[in-house]
């Protein structure tokens, strides 16, 4: 689990194909990382497979990739990084599990005072679990939503954000890693059998009416 707190950016170094998958080797300032520990990746959770001094190498199965920008990614490539929540550590974000829900893209960029906005598409399947100053982890950082917009959502970025993480880079078209709230897809989740039932008799009502 993850808080989406961004602890440091890395850097791709080296990509190439294994058994193991599409192995990314990221250069990080970490010093105790250990083999086999979970680390978030632009929120993408993915697991330390080597490591040596200010370096470590995770693999990115063919399901992950199907679900991510990881297959895009190539030397020089910046990403957020972010280690385990450990029992006794603040929660300073939010609940982030690592597991990507979608990759929205960039429809708009705006300065608006001391804040950038962005405006992210999200595929309409998962529009119900975004609500307006509720929680989203983007790229692994964890924001606020702004705003509801038509197709996606609004983020509002302040400087100590930007400054942070690589979300100050983003332009119109770039692909990011979405990742919704886990509490809303629970609860949509025990709505689901409710809300068909509903959806029945609102068209059980309807057919009578018209005949």
């Amino acid at each position: 689990m993850f808080t989406g707190l961004i602890e440091q950016i890395g850097e791709v170094e080296s990509v190439r194909q294994t058994e193991a998958g599409r192995e990314i080797r990221i250069r990080a300032p970490f010093t105790d990382l250990s083999s086999g520990e979970s680390i978030a990746v632009n929120g993408a959770c993915l697991t330390v497979r080597e490591l040596g001094s200010g370096w470590f190498e995770a693999a990115a199965v063919l399901t992950t990739l199907e679900r991510t920008t990881i297959g895009n990614w190539k030397k020089g490539t910046r990403v957020n990084l972010e280690r385990a929540l450990r029992p006794g550590d603040r929660l300073g974000g939010h609940i982030v599990q690592g597991h990507v829900d979608c990759v929205g893209i960039v429809a708009g960029r705006e300065q608006a005072g001391d804040a950038l906005l962005i405006d992210v598409s999200v595929p309409q399947s998962l529009e119900s679990l975004f609500v307006s100053h509720g929680s989203v982890a983007v790229d692994g950082v964890s924001l606020t939503v702004n705003e509801l917009k038509p197709g996606g959502l609004q983020l509002s970025l302040i400087d100590y954000t930007l400054r942070h993480t690589t979300l100050g880079e983003l332009r119109e078209g770039s692909r990011v890693h979405v990742e919704t709230d886990i509490v809303a897809k629970h609860v949509r989740r025990l709505l689901e059998p409710y809300l068909r039932e509903a959806s029945a008799l609102t068209s059980l009502t309807d057919f009578s009416l018209e005949h």
